[in-house]
């Protein structure tokens, strides 16, 4: 079967697709096979300039709208998304290999969450009213400007939503630039955005590598960005942004500890652990890809992993009975080879998988390590793919210290029966989100993001609206002006 998903132009701009095949031409490659199924085009300058004199029109008039009104628009087109779930989904799937099963219930429907809850949010963005005595202050919460949005080839329709839900409530216009990995998703939004009318220009989106990034992020009209990615890419950006003191929301990487204790539920901790690094095949930031078990609990725990992996179901994306995909890309599979090899060079013990099925496309067998240590550098690094690591423990003390014992912070979870003992080791963590009893929930009321190397800023929640908007604060004396002279 031949599968194309070539959109109508390689830019949304001001509305409309906008193509310029000047710039560099970018394959897209659909990863269960490794065919080209589309070609978009890298955004040259005149194409960023578009982007950006449009943005910077369209949110002068867009801040000027009530909440409400914005709220209102941002609401429909989360009905849009809705509506068409299936089409976007399997959008979303041929644009990453992820599984249909998936992406159904994952994907769009998280992107439509974050617009009908940053559009209900949109018309209570208010200030406060401060009694000074006989005088008075208040504040008002107003717009940064034109924002930038960074995105990631994991999720590319849910991150251009999570970043623009709260941008355009805070009545910001965006800019946002997909994953050159994954340019086909962020289209269909900035589309959806105005059949749900959003006014032209509102939110652009453009193609591009890092040049293009590094362009957008230095444009001195440019008040925020949002950046998922890496640690080191966030370095360049966040660096990049502070020399001009922009606004940025940095969502990094991680290597997050998940610890289960002795009198863990067994399924329910085996069930996390898979969440936590087999969905999506492992390619989620958040992944809690250093599993410590109690050494009471780990034989058992990797005997029943072990059945329970029996049930993975490697196949068409497309088909709703297949479960696990392929990774993203063909240089992530490469990386990923590269971490199991020196997985196992260094001593750790395999247990499950570390095989790549034959044909066409980029696939991996979901992988499991046991006797890892601490120092083994697939404990330490960022593997970003189907590779979980399973650590010994017996104290609680220890593990603690050696889970924090990491550049990274950006989740954490525990599972245990004694909620004492679960909220004590989550408060001790190093981690911006955290677990108990659970891994990897995502929901928008709830905030998202790291500490230490894992990032800066929240996205979700209303704490997100912190940083994507600013305060003006108003002092009013209502009596004579007292001065020396």
């Amino acid at each position: 079967m031949t599968v194309t998903a070539q959109p109508k132009a390689s830019h949304f701009i001001n509305g409309s697709y906008i193509e310029d095949k000047a710039g560099t031409p970018i394959p897209v490659i659909y990863p269960a096979t490794g065919a080209q199924i589309a070609t978009v085009h890298a955004a040259t300058p005149a194409i960023i300039e578009q982007a950006l004199q449009g943005a910077r029109a369209a949110q002068a008039a867009w801040a000027k709208c009530s909440g409400t009104e914005r709220g209102r628009v941002l609401r429909r087109a989360a009905d849009i998304i809705r509506a068409h779930n299936r089409q976007m989904s399997e959008l979303e799937t041929l644009d990453t290999g992820k599984p249909l099963q998936e992406t159904l219930v994952a994907d769009a429907s998280s992107a439509a969450d974050a617009l009908e809850y940053f559009g209900g949010l949109a018309g209570s963005l208010t200030g406060d009213h401060i009694p000074l005595g006989q005088d008075w202050a208040y504040t008002i919460r107003e717009p940064l400007g034109v924002c930038v949005g960074i995105g990631a080839w994991n999720y590319p329709t849910q991150i251009a939503c999570w970043k623009a839900a709260p941008a355009l409530a805070c009545g910001n216009s965006m800019v946002f630039k997909p994953s050159e990995t994954t340019p086909l998703c962020a289209l269909r939004v900035a589309e959806i955005l105005i059949e749900a009318g959003a006014p032209a220009g509102l939110f652009n989106v453009v193609q591009g590598a890092g040049d293009v990034g590094a362009q957008l992020v230095t444009d001195p009209r440019v008040a925020k960005v949002s950046l998922t990615g890496s640690v080191p890419t966030g370095r360049k950006v966040y660096a990049a942004a502070a020399a001009e003191m922009k606004h940025v929301t940095m969502e990094l990487g991680g290597k997050s500890p998940l610890i289960v204790f002795e009198d863990a539920d067994l399924e329910d901790a085996i069930g996390g652990a898979i969440l936590g690094n087999f969905y999506s095949s492992g390619q989620v930031c958040s992944n809690g890809t250093r599993v410590f078990v109690h050494k009471r609990l780990k034989e058992a725990f990797l005997g029943r992993l072990a059945e329970r992996l029996k049930d993975v179901r490697i196949g068409d994306p497309l088909d709703e009975t297949t479960n696990f995909g392929p990774m993203t890309s063909a240089a992530q599979l490469d990386i990923v080879k590269g971490y199991i090899a020196t997985g196992q060079r260094e001593g750790a013990r395999l247990v499950a998988g570390g095989r790549y099925p034959e044909g066409p496309g980029f696939w991996i067998e979901p992988t499991v390590f046991a006797d890892v240590t601490d120092d083994m550098t697939i404990a330490r690094e960022e593997i970003f793919g189907a590779v979980m690591c399973v650590l010994d423990f017996e104290e609680e003390d220890d593990v603690i210290a050696r889970a924090n014992a990491t550049q990274y912070g950006l989740s954490a979870g525990v599972f245990t029966r004694d909620l004492s003992r679960a909220h004590r080791v989550i408060a001790r963590l190093e981690a911006g989100t955290c677990f108990i009893n659970s891994y990897n929930d995502a929901p928008v009321e709830m905030p998202f993001g790291g500490v230490k190397m894992s990032g800066v800023g929240r996205e979700n929640a209303t704490a997100a609206i912190q940083h994507y908007s600013q305060l003006k604060s108003v002092y009013v004396r209502m009596g004579r002006v007292e001065a020396p002279f």
